[in-house]
């Protein structure tokens, strides 16, 4: 039988838990947001470099249905000889910038959470396939810790960054808004 303490101290780490899963989530969401905010933002590179209107734009950025094809597509009419050099290393850095934070936001989509009620402790086990000649591997699991914590804050405030990096080359090269 419990008695009245152990029951308090349960239901007070369950609430810890919660409140530390919420947080997780709710910073994890706020990556996802930034993301995507920052990711659509090629559509006005797209729509200036191809010289295209911006409802053609979306169409070509829409019909692209990944991030390294929407980026590659970018990268590839930066690179063409009718784009000016000062644009096209504007674009290429804000690009590249990009695509270093592609990889903890993948990971943190495509994986599963765990969090031990008892410890408070959160997971991640990755949801992909890692091949060597021999053999398969899979679900690698790693702690989100303080440290991963402090590394998705960090891609948040470069993610803002490369944002207004976009913003900044659709107003000085006159791309379409």
């Amino acid at each position: 039988m419990h008695t009245i303490r152990t029951v308090i101290k349960t239901t007070a780490r369950s609430q810890a838990t919660n409140t530390k899963l919420r947080a997780i989530l709710l910073l994890i969401g706020q990556l996802n947001y930034t993301w995507t905010n920052t990711e659509s933002l090629l559509i006005h590179m797209i729509a200036g470099l191809a010289k295209v209107d911006k409802e053609t734009a979306i169409v070509i950025f829409l019909t692209l249905n990944t991030t390294r094809a929407r980026i590659d597509l970018v990268e590839r009419l930066a690179k063409m000889q009718k784009t000016s050099v000062a644009s096209r290393h504007d674009i290429l850095d804000a690009t590249r910038r990009l695509s270093d934070e592609a990889k903890l936001r993948n990971k943190y989509n495509h994986c599963i959470y765990s969090f031990d009620p008892d410890s408070g402790r959160g997971l991640t086990q990755s949801m992909r396939l890692f091949e060597s000649r021999d053999e398969i591997k899979y679900g690698k699991i790693e702690e989100l810790d303080g440290a991963e914590i402090n590394r998705i804050r960090k891609s948040i405030d470069s993610l803002v960054k490369i944002n207004h990096t976009f913003w900044d080359i659709t107003d000085r090269y006159d791309f379409p808004r």
